[in-house]
Parts: C-alpha cells; structure tokens; sequence
C-alpha cells in the first residue's frame, strides 16, 4: 500500500469492467453464445475474454474463416443491447463524482458505444475524456491506451495511478510505467500481484491538492 499512501498523482486512469463496474455476467452470456457456435470449450474460453479488445481475443484464437473485425462488430450489438445486471462497483459512483474533472480518465478495452451503454446501466457519469477501443491500433496488455490517456490529460503516464482489475490491463500499465492499484471486487480467486490491492472504493478518500491526488481510507 506504500507505494499508493505515500506520495500524490498527477491523475486518475481507471480501466471500466471489473474495476469501477461489473458486466461480467452480461459479457459471459454473450461469449457464452459465440464460444459454443465456434466449437470452443466455453469453460476453458471465458476466463480468457476479460480485459482485452474483443478483436483481440477472437484473432488470438486463430479460428479458420473467421473474420476477427466483423465478429467483434456483431459481439459488440449484442453486448449493447444486453446490460441486465450491470452494477457499479461498490463505491465508485461517489467515489468517481469526487474527482476533480479534468484529472481522470477511463480506459477501456470496449469500444465507445459500448461503454457508454454498461457506464448508463451502472449509473456512473463518464468524464470528458473515456479513451476506448477505437482509439488505439493496438490494446492492451500494450500501453498504448494508457499513454494516450495520460497525455490527453497532459501529464506523464509515471505520475498517474491506474485502477486495474485484469491481467493484461495490469500489465499495460505497467508498460505505460505508471503506478497500478488492483480493484479485487469481481474477483473469485486471490491474485498474486506486487501491487497495493482494493476490494471497492467504499472507504476510500480523496484528497485533491496543488501536488496531485492522494487517497487516504486505505488498508480497510
């Protein structure tokens, strides 16, 4: 927790799902669907799905035929029009209303109409700036997303705190070199991680000052 409790950030980058919102039982039944009209092994599958774009994930698979662009496309329709169930993670809408405006960013690996949907369902007001899919050549585990945003903001990367939840979200900011605090709510196992970890937003408290951001309510 050292490495979070002790010094200010310039800004706030937080990826979306799994982090300040959970949508994964809406993303599940969807890949849930398209997994089983490819052939694939649905259990070994899913756990594979989260944090990445989803043109990523279906080109990593390699299926013959398959046209990566166009079924992300059609994914991303379907996962728009299916939000039942999602839910802001314990204490980000406060949390995130807190904010200085011009001082945080989401960073996502969905595509822009997409995390507008899930951010309504959950009833988190996004931020000027929501870096997404469509804006980065490549996504994560590659920093690109997390660099944008930090420069959009007009800060370096290596002073802003990313909230993360996922393994290749955790390791794009790393590359990026910024600081990472995993977001456990959405869990079901623990992880092993040398960064300061979080199970919700619920006791956290911001301090906003002309050095940066700080948090204080950590460790409960």
């Amino acid at each position: 927790m050292a490495a979070i409790a002790d010094r200010a950030f310039a800004a706030f980058l937080f990826d979306m799902d799994g982090t300040i919102l959970s949508s994964i039982a809406a993303a599940e039944r969807i890949w849930t669907r398209w997994a089983g009209r490819h052939g694939l092994d649905v259990a070994a599958f899913l756990p594979t799905i989260h944090g990445m774009r989803a043109v990523d994930t279906i080109r990593r698979l390699g299926l013959p035929g398959v046209d990566a662009e166009r079924e992300a496309a059609a994914l991303t329709l379907d996962e728009i029009a299916d939000v039942d169930g999602v839910q802001p993670i314990a204490g980000a809408v406060a949390f995130l209303a807190a904010l200085p405006a011009d001082r945080w960013a989401i960073v996502t690996s969905a595509p822009r109409d997409l995390a507008r949907a899930r951010l309504a369902a959950a009833g988190i007001e996004p931020p000027a700036l929501v870096v997404t899919a469509e804006d980065v050549a490549q996504g994560k585990p590659r920093p690109d997303c997390y660099l944008l945003a930090a420069e959009r903001l007009g800060c370096d990367a290596r002073d802003c705190l990313v909230f993360e939840d996922a393994p290749a979200g955790i390791q794009a900011a790393e590359a990026a070199g910024a600081t990472v605090a995993v977001v456990t709510a959405t869990h079901h196992q623990p992880m092993a991680t040398p960064h300061a970890t979080l199970a919700g937003f619920d006791h956290l408290r911001l301090r906003a000052g002309e050095d940066g951001l700080r948090l204080t309510g950590l460790g409960r």
